[in-house]
């Protein structure tokens, strides 16, 4: 019943969610492709987000990365040049190409074209940095200029343009920090029974054999900076050529390392949605409304009743039974400050930061 009647957009779903109710964008891209970016899931995302409602529906969007999110919510992207019709996998990415050079020499690149955009950045800030100077050059406009008509456009505000979608609001499951670190090692450990590692050395053996014996394996763009590869490359590329102890350590090594990068990238998934939803000025923000998931035998009280008071509330336009969270913010508060102390000689970016 909970499902009936949705269409939910995600990439993470069970066989049997998918029985009761229609699932987009699972399984979609080739792992070979490593050029896919949040661009081409927003255009893709949002044509669903049309037809699913021009079918009276509500789309429901499960996350997940929430720069993903952010980018279906508000107009915070920037197109550059289309893409050639060649094959998906083969076409150059100038960010790619330009991330290959030091990134000193980036930002100086930068600071000429886009002093701006380079002040508010942080040399060592690689992705950013090629993709401010790619945005430049391949529309001709400095990357700080098309934020600013963003911003500027009705509805816009300091972080980016307006709401794509005026009515919408996030659920936000969030639990205890010592419940949530058991729960994802567990998940860890579930992900391993369930043939994690017959997937990696499939992955490996069919990408990265030729860039291993290259010395030149790419842990950055693709399908390979997901979480879980990284961790165990040394146990992949010893495997077979080093003695069972030897091996069964790495193996270890890689199993906690995959464990606390998850408990990690866990902890910066909820500074984003303090950051960024709870924290963003303006009236141009959805309602977040906070569920606590931290007691699993509590979930019909705590999670799914509320949840579906929630949605039902913003399905009728009526108040909701609960307050949305809200956190204070400093409007006067500049996240890209850019500041140098000349004892320590660092480039501190940010008012928070450098406090």
């Amino acid at each position: 019943q909970v499902y009936k009647g949705l269409d939910i957009i995600t990439n993470k779903v069970s066989p049997q969610e998918q029985r009761l109710c229609r699932h987009h964008m699972i399984s979609f891209v080739d792992p070979l492709v490593s050029n896919y970016t949040v661009v081409d899931f927003r255009d893709k995302a949002v044509a669903l987000i049309s037809y699913i409602f021009a079918r009276d529906k509500i789309p429901i969007v499960v996350g997940g990365t929430n720069y993903y999110i952010e980018s279906l919510l508000w107009k915070v992207l920037v197109n550059t040049k289309e893409k050639a019709n060649v094959a998906p996998g083969l076409v150059t990415d100038r960010k790619v190409e330009l991330e290959q050079l030091d990134g000193m020499e980036l930002h100086r690149r930068l600071s000429q074209v886009d002093p701006e955009m380079a002040a508010k950045l942080h040399p060592h800030d690689k992705r950013k940095v090629a993709r401010s100077l790619q945005v430049f050059e391949e529309t001709g406009i400095p990357h700080s200029e098309i934020l600013h008509q963003q911003q500027e456009e009705e509805g816009g505000g300091p972080l980016g343009g307006p709401l794509k979608y005026p009515c919408s609001c996030i659920l936000w499951l969030h639990a205890d920090q010592a419940a949530l670190d058991q729960r994802l090692e567990k998940r860890v450990d579930d992900m391993l029974a369930a043939g994690l590692l017959e997937e990696l050395r499939d992955f490996h053996r069919r990408y990265n054999q030729e860039k291993v014996a290259e010395n030149r394996q790419d842990y950055q763009h693709g399908i390979f900076q997901s979480i879980g590869f990284k961790e165990f490359h040394e146990y992949l590329v010893s495997e077979g050529s080093c003695s069972p102890e030897t091996s069964a350590l790495l193996l270890q090594k890689g199993i906690q390392a995959l464990k606390q990068v998850t408990k990690r990238y866990a902890r910066r998934q909820n500074k984003w949605v303090r950051n960024r939803f709870l924290r963003r000025p303006g009236p141009n923000v959805p309602p977040v409304y906070g569920l606590e998931v931290s007691d699993l035998l509590r979930w019909e009280e705590d999670v799914l009743k509320p949840a579906l008071e929630i949605v039902e509330s913003f399905i009728q336009g009526c108040e909701p039974p609960v307050e949305p969270v809200k956190m204070e913010y400093d409007v006067n508060e500049n996240k890209r400050s850019h500041r140098v102390c000349e004892l320590c000689d660092r480039v501190i970016i940010g008012d928070r930061e450098w406090a």
